[in-house]
């Protein structure tokens, strides 16, 4: 794609850094998948900077899609797939920003990125999102090495994830996951009803059964209270088994949600409700922020990062179902409480978390890379 801007009657600039986008698409719902969609969707109004995707899951076409149904045999043909694009387009451009998970799919994904950026002469930008970032360098111990020489630039969106990768001899710059104000209705909560809200993927690291835990808390207490449950994976039949175990009522599984959607059950929600292992920066979190809704939440990884407990939400330790039942009472009974700490959460949202605010550091930063010094946004 072609990006210009008409800077005055009859005169175009064209832009002048062009920069391929390398990560997951929508097809695969997550954190990263939407960061990224919302950087190019935003990018085509930037003056200045050319962007352009390309999918680490790329659909085959035609007959040879059904070789993606089959387990192993998926994983090979996207690869050859992936990588026969990435020599095909990435000459074009002029650095590759290439988005990262960990372990195995740090290797299948950014890194034949970064190799291939290499391989032509690009500058080349790993952008970590992984939450357990702390584990795989630890445990990948050539990870560091290999990040050091074929990454150009290391940035990450928190400043926890700027304190792992320093503990490794790396250095990174944070560069926060923003959202979209337009797509999160905004209400204030002054009188709570016990509705609540969780969305996280159903994985391990995030750990959702406490979530049913604090709510069969909750609802002992509260026999009306409501709990909708969005998102999708590998846990979803056991966390539906053990929400029945527990006898709970009023809990809803919706399944995946498109990023566009996903308003609608903010806006509906009384309480977010999120008690994660481990963790990063949660897009969830800084959406509730965005929405009006307010937290409970658990203390994993870089969370305390972005929550700071009795401010702009209530913290408690990881896995504590009866700590998080008791802040989400807190907020339901506590007169003022909810509101206070989701008009500071906004706020703080407002001025960190909202394209206004990175735009210019991404484009700061690919100018660095390209030109050898930032240029301020235009």
């Amino acid at each position: 794609m072609t990006h210009s801007r008409v800077v005055s009657q009859g005169t175009t600039a064209t832009s002048h850094i062009r920069v391929l986008l390398v990560g997951p698409s929508l097809d695969i719902v997550g954190g990263q998948s939407v960061q990224l969609a919302r950087l190019l969707d935003h990018f085509q109004h930037t003056y200045g900077v050319e962007v352009d995707f390309l999918p680490v899951n790329p659909r085959l076409p035609g007959p040879l899609r059904y070789l993606q149904r089959v387990k192993y045999v998926r994983t090979m043909a996207t690869s050859v797939a992936y990588i026969a694009q990435l020599l095909c387009r990435v000459h074009r451009y002029d650095v590759v920003h290439a988005f990262s998970a960990s372990y195995y799919s740090y290797l299948l994904a950014p890194l034949p990125a970064l190799a291939v950026g290499k391989l032509f002469k690009k500058r080349t930008l790993l952008n970590y999102h992984s939450g357990e970032a702390d584990d795989h360098l630890a445990n990948w111990r050539s990870a560091v090495p290999t990040m050091r020489r074929i990454a150009d630039s290391i940035v990450v969106p928190s400043e926890y994830l700027v304190t792992v990768f320093r503990r490794y001899g790396l250095t990174a710059s944070a560069i926060f996951n923003f959202v979209d104000i337009d797509l999160l209705p905004y209400r204030e909560r002054d009188s709570l009803q016990p509705l609540f809200f969780s969305n996280r993927n159903l994985e391990s690291l995030y750990n959702v059964r406490c979530t049913l835990n604090a709510f069969a808390v909750i609802q002992k207490d509260l026999p009306d209270a409501r709990l909708v449950v969005a998102g999708d994976g590998e846990e979803r039949a056991a966390l539906e088994a053990h929400a029945r175990s527990l006898g709970l009522q009023n809990v809803t599984f919706v399944g995946r949600v498109l990023p566009e959607l996903m308003g609608k059950f903010y806006d509906e929600a009384d309480v977010y409700l999120n008690s994660s292992d481990i963790d990063n920066m949660p897009l969830s979190i800084i959406e509730a922020y965005a929405a009006g809704l307010p937290v409970a939440s658990t203390d994993a990884g870089g969370i305390p990062y972005i929550l700071r407990d009795e401010e702009t939400g209530l913290m408690v330790p990881r896995g504590d179902a009866a700590g998080l039942a008791a802040a989400a009472l807190r907020l339901l009974r506590e007169p003022g409480l909810a509101r206070r700490l989701s008009t500071q959460a906004r706020a703080e949202c407002l001025r960190l978390y909202v394209w206004p605010a990175v735009e210019p550091q991404w484009l700061a930063l690919y100018s660095e890379l390209v030109h050898g010094q930032a240029q301020a946004a235009v």
